[in-house]
């Protein structure tokens, strides 16, 4: 009977533990990453660190992830649904938000910028030499010649980063030149994504390419003799050639980049010393979160905060309207551009036809041999049309080339697919959304990318014909591009999805067939059955167009050590210009017409100018809080962007009297409004003047629409030894029954002061909303 009640007893008690372990185990497995704002003063004095209250408080110590205490005061960790239930209604939690998987946006163009050699910013800034910028990204090859340190001077003494040590990675990889390389891979790992060591490197070395090509065009050195397989060759040089790079690796080949080790990367890099942090990277889901829950925006508020300026890619989702990501405004937003060089290629139809198009294919040519051409979306299923995976039948494509249709999986991988099928080329055309933009790319067969009205016409020449044959023909590098800048076609556009009153993107730069340094890890096509490898790569997108506007902010910050960030912006936002090389209004690539400020903002970068501004729009700390009051954020919402509780006006401000370099007038559209016969907007700002002590600024307005009046108040600027900041008012009156609004559902125009030698330039825009 003992033996019995034991032999019960004993299966009880491991039925009850094994029930215990399923729910433990349950709860882990059911864990996610969580970011934690913390209001940091409600610490109990009996504990030493933020790090012991956090961990004896809060989470077990081996479920922490990251601990924030610069930009940001909280952590990050794996919890529970339960845990997370009972942390979000702590009185010390000021907010919790799920980490989210964010996207990359993915050498000629210094002088396109309006660089010259031992002239203008390059030599009074000795190439930017005494200036750091951290570069968020992939990571780096650090033995390319773009990052030696040949001929440079000590790190600056200011610098307290380091080298980590990982994969093929120690400290000796950093110089003179790279002077910091991190990586951050916790919330990664802990997203369930298992590292392949096959294709990544857990260490600042860069398998994928992306943060190598950035980081090289923010600031490579200059390097002689460089191409991509003998496309674009010269001498390659970055914005800043003389800047000390520190690298932050956040992304991770075919993986993203995790808000955790994005906030944690901000941390380090301003704890280090950076003075520019370049970020080419951004949600990429069409959905803009507000400023309190985007770990992106509450990081570069940090850094902001502190001095540092912070660059950011537009987003490479255009050209659909409000499609442009990092909105925040102390965030620099920055779109892309074409510049004055291109990769030409051709089709050559069997009824003599020649259709220009694009191409960085460099194997062996065609040699002007017609073969066969076929286009697979005639059976009208989508995934033919598109050349996806398997999609291809070697019966019908063996020795022809292949029309694809662009979207949905990679360029280069539509002619892998053509490629692995037997096809001999491709023919990649554009559909709608892209419009007449191209970008050149390596491709692994002959092929050539075609506009979409050219695309259309090689289908209908197939479709008419019985015996449909073609060559393509490769034209190397031109440069003399004429129109150029042209807004990318890709570029993501305004206006901005969160406050219609800021301005977003900023300003455009090149963006487009970009040659800069790439890893030694994989081809210039990013496949992994590429077995070419180069020193250099061309790639496009928003990606590219980031790191130039921050080798820029690096020479502005050499020469002009006391500017604020904002400052630097402003000074790079009043100088651009909206002509071409052909001296007419930037064009719009997806479709021909002309561009607007939805495009790119107050203009293409021109640094010719942009050391001396005349005068600037400078925005202090303060007037962010107090632009987030504006817009209804509450005290507590606030403190978690800001850090320290705000005091908000009793009497709400306009958000639109942010004291930024443009000026969007949001009209009333109510049914209400309509009853009125004048609708007006007034605007508040001061500038501050940087140049002529003793100078006299007129104002010069551009805005040319029926039903529309625009004041400026006063209509003169005088500024002196003793005056050197002045504030004027504009005020926009639309006639309610006149106003006539153009096809983007706006207005748009230009307020500038000049004093003869500078023009001090900034975009308005007029449009109309649903008051909230």
């Amino acid at each position: 009977m003992g033996k019995i009640l034991w032999r019960l007893l004993s299966c009880t008690f491991f039925i009850i533990l094994f029930s215990l372990l399923f729910k433990v185990t349950a709860g882990y497995h059911s864990s996610k990453t969580f970011i934690l704002r913390i209001d940091s003063e409600s610490k109990p004095s009996v504990f030493p660190t933020h790090y012991h209250w956090y961990t004896s408080h809060f989470v077990h110590p081996t479920r922490l992830l990251h601990l924030y205490d610069t930009v940001f005061h909280g952590f990050s960790a794996l919890l529970t649904p339960q845990q997370l239930s009972s942390l979000s209604h702590h009185p010390s939690v000021l907010a919790v938000f799920e980490d989210r998987r964010r996207h990359l946006h993915t050498t000629r163009s210094p002088q396109f910028v309006g660089l010259r050699n031992h002239r203008g910013l390059w030599s009074q800034t000795d190439y930017g030499s005494d200036v750091i910028i951290g570069v968020f990204d992939t990571g780096i090859w650090p033995e390319r010649r773009s990052f030696s340190d040949s001929n440079l001077g000590p790190i600056p003494d200011r610098w307290k980063g380091s080298c980590d040590t990982g994969v093929r990675f120690s400290p000796n990889n950093c110089n003179r030149k790279l002077i910091g390389a991190r990586f951050f891979s916790k919330g990664h790992e802990a997203s369930g994504t298992l590292f392949n060591d096959t294709v990544e490197f857990l260490s600042p070395r860069d398998a994928d390419g992306h943060g190598t090509h950035t980081a090289s065009t923010a600031a490579g050195r200059y390097v002689f003799e460089a191409s991509m397989a003998g496309y674009a060759s010269g001498v390659a040089k970055g914005v800043a050639p003389k800047a000390r790079l520190a690298m932050y690796k956040v992304c991770w080949k075919n993986s993203g980049c995790y808000d955790s080790d994005i906030l944690a990367a901000f941390d380090a890099a301003v704890n280090d010393g950076v003075d520019v942090i370049s970020m080419s990277i951004g949600g990429g889901d069409g959905i803009s979160s507000p400023y309190y829950l985007d770990p992106i925006a509450i990081g570069s508020y940090g850094a902001v905060s502190r001095g540092v300026f912070v660059s950011s890619s537009g987003g490479n989702d255009g050209p659909s309207g409000m499609s442009v990501t990092n909105l925040a405004p102390w965030l620099t937003t920055v779109a892309a551009g074409t510049i004055d060089r291109d990769f030409p290629a051709e089709v050559i139809l069997g009824n003599g036809r020649r259709l220009s198009g694009v191409s960085l294919y460099s194997g062996v040519p065609l040699k002007g041999r017609m073969f066969p051409l076929i286009y697979p979306g005639k059976s009208g299923v989508l995934t033919d049309s598109l050349c996806m995976e398997n999609s291809l039948d070697p019966e019908l494509v063996k020795g022809k080339i292949v029309v694809c249709d662009r979207g949905s999986n990679p360029r280069v991988a539509k002619g892998l697919e053509v490629k692995k099928a037997g096809g001999v080329g491709m023919i990649l055309a554009n559909g709608i959304s892209n419009g007449e933009g191209l970008v050149g790319d390596a491709h692994l067969l002959p092929a050539c990318a075609l506009g979409a009205n050219l695309g259309d016409e090689v289908k209908a020449y197939i479709s008419s014909s019985e015996n449909p044959r073609a060559t393509i023909e490769f034209k190397g590098t031109v440069v003399g591009i004429k129109p150029a800048p042209v807004v990318a076609s890709f570029s993501a556009r305004g206006p901005n999805a969160l406050n219609l009153e800021i301005l977003k993107p900023d300003l455009a730069a090149p963006g487009v067939n970009i040659l800069a340094a790439w890893t030694n890890a994989v081809g210039p096509s990013g496949l992994e059955s590429d077995t070419r490898r180069s020193e250099f790569n061309i790639l496009s997108g928003t990606s590219m167009a980031c790191p130039h506007v921050s080798g820029a902010a690096a020479l502005l910050k050499s020469a002009h050590p006391d500017w604020s960030p904002a400052a630097i912006r402003s000074a790079m936002m009043t100088t651009a210009t909206v002509l071409d090389n052909t001296n007419r209004e930037m064009v719009d690539q997806a479709t021909g017409n002309g561009s607007t400020p939805y495009d790119f903002g107050a203009g293409h970068l021109n640094l010719a100018h942009a050391i001396d501004p005349g005068l600037i729009f400078d925005i202090t700390n303060d007037d962010y809080v107090m632009f987030l009051c504006a817009i209804g954020y509450r005290p507590r919402v606030i403190q978690v962007i800001t850090r320290s509780p705000p005091k908000c006006p009793r009497r709400r401000q306009s958000p639109e009297n942010l004291n930024y370099p443009s000026f969007v007038a949001v009209l009333p559209a109510s049914s209400s409004s309509r009853r009125l016969s004048l609708l007006s907007k007034t605007f508040f700002r001061t500038v501050t003047n940087v140049g002529e002590p003793n100078s006299v600024y007129w104002v010069l307005l551009e805005m040319e629409a029926e039903g529309l009046t625009v004041t400026v108040r006063p209509s003169r600027l005088v500024f002196s030894e003793a005056v050197k900041k002045r504030s004027f008012v504009v005020t926009v009156t639309g006639d309610a029954g006149n106003l006539v609004l153009g096809e983007a559902g706006a207005v748009f125009g230009s307020l500038s002061w000049t004093d003869g030698k500078h023009v001090v330039r900034s975009p308005m825009v007029v449009t109309q909303a649903q008051p909230l």
